[in-house]
């Protein structure tokens, strides 16, 4: 009996520990199981935000997609006002070039599409960068509004003193190598009027200490708006990298002042001086508005180094750029219409304001149209091929981009004026009209 009794104590011990074991790998299991349940709740979740991200992305941009009648209403205005602004400065620069200043020293027309060209790399580079910030959400915070407008505008002082100064230095090295020597009083007057007004270099063709002044001024001026633009740290990093762009394309600009320099004095390009800033600042006007737009559009999208699937061609064909159904093709056309337009009211308000020192014959109309057409059509498509370059390199087109434009349009701008003054002095010959 006392054997039955323990053979039955060990088997009702065995089956306890089968039942507890059985129950520990059960528990363990149903563990398991909510572990593995959790982690896919947890993937299940973060794919439904993505998804979700990504829907209220595309509702927003459906919602933000303009037409070409919305994209051409909100160009239109500061279009026009900017295209007579460059009219107003021309028509100043056609009269100041009879000044003694620029009769002595002719390589201040060097100077003048590196300086009007500034515009492009700064202060368009400026707007883009804010256009950016302002469409990506991150000016929507009043305080942050204020360090970001402070931190860029110290920004642009401190690139316009250098690049003012850096031109200066290659007007005076493109003009030594014309003319074959340097006059120091004449490279001064050039480096105070890069960071000037001529009012101020012309005075100091009488003034001995006045140029080098003035430099000195604006040099030790840097450092402050230095320690100001810092305070950003996506600025701090454009001041370590971001004057490439700009000192090639003041390089690029310059040589664009070295034609207009040549020809300004000719008297068979008589008008060059006042129509060179209209149309290389209309071209650069428009080749900005796109490049920052397609900048916007690959930041609300896309992360640097990587092309949305909508842009997945790394060289687009021309008619990629302007003749397909995205957004960015569709400003591309409406920008390029505006070109003959534009320029009709431009030519006329000259016409009006008796500058130019020609006649506007219909043989010089349709080459100046053509040649702006060319400029323009050339710029947006570089304006497409630079901005999705500049990206799979994980560099902010808003800074690398503009500039490079920009100058592009002032070189092509000033070139095919000066083709253009010459086919109509082949036609025409001795008969242009020319008058004072």
């Amino acid at each position: 009996m006392k054997g039955e009794e323990a053979r039955q104590r060990r088997k009702e011990g065995r089956t306890r520990n089968g039942e507890r074991s059985r129950h520990k790998a059960k528990s363990k299991g149903k563990h398991r199981d909510s572990r593995v349940g959790s982690q896919e709740a947890e993937d299940v979740s973060l794919h439904a935000q993505q998804k979700l991200l990504a829907e209220e992305k595309a509702a927003m941009a459906k919602s933000r997609e303009e037409s070409a009648v919305a994209i051409c209403l909100q160009v239109l205005l500061p279009y026009l006002l900017a295209g007579l602004g460059m009219v107003l400065a021309g028509m100043v620069l056609d009269y100041v070039q009879h000044w003694d200043v620029f009769r002595t020293i002719t390589e201040v027309f060097i100077l003048v599409p590196a300086l009007v060209g500034l515009k492009g790399n700064l202060e368009m580079t400026l707007a883009s960068r804010l256009s950016t910030a302002a469409n990506t959400g991150q000016m929507d915070d009043a305080q942050k509004q204020w360090k970001m407008a402070t931190c860029n505008l110290a920004l642009i002082q401190v690139q316009a003193t250098v690049v003012g100064l850096l031109a200066a230095v290659a007007a005076v090295i493109l003009g030594a190598i014309s003319k074959g020597s340097v006059e120091l009083s004449q490279a001064a007057v050039l480096c105070a009027s890069s960071v000037t007004t001529a009012f101020i270099a012309a005075l100091s063709l009488d003034m001995k200490y006045l140029s080098p002044l003035i430099c000195a001024v604006f040099i030790v001026m840097i450092p402050l708006w230095v320690a100001i633009a810092k305070q950003s740290p996506s600025l701090a990093e454009v001041l370590k990298s971001g004057w490439q762009p700009v000192i090639v394309a003041m390089s690029i600009s310059s040589i664009g002042g070295l034609i207009l320099d040549k020809t300004v004095t000719d008297p068979n390009f008589e008008g060059m001086a006042v129509f060179t800033p209209v149309i290389n600042g209309v071209g650069g006007n428009l080749v900005a508005i796109q490049a920052s737009r397609i900048s916007t559009f690959l930041h609300f999208w896309s992360m640097p180094g990587v092309l949305p699937y909508k842009m997945r061609q790394n060289w687009p064909n021309p008619c990629t750029t302007f003749f397909s159904s995205e957004v960015n093709s569709k400003s591309a056309r409406v920008l390029f219409l505006l070109v003959i337009p534009g320029h009709l009211v431009f030519l006329y308000t000259i016409h009006l304001l008796q500058g130019g020192h020609t006649s506007l014959s219909f043989t010089f109309v349709m080459l100046y149209l053509t040649a702006a057409l060319l400029q323009v059509g050339i710029l947006l498509y570089m304006a497409d091929l630079i901005v999705r370059l500049m990206w799979r390199k994980a560099l902010d087109p808003d800074n690398f981009s503009i500039p490079y434009l920009t100058a592009l349009g002032d070189l092509l701008g000033t070139g095919f004026l000066a083709v253009c003054f010459r086919l109509v002095w082949l036609v025409h010959g001795a008969d242009m009209n020319l008058g004072n």
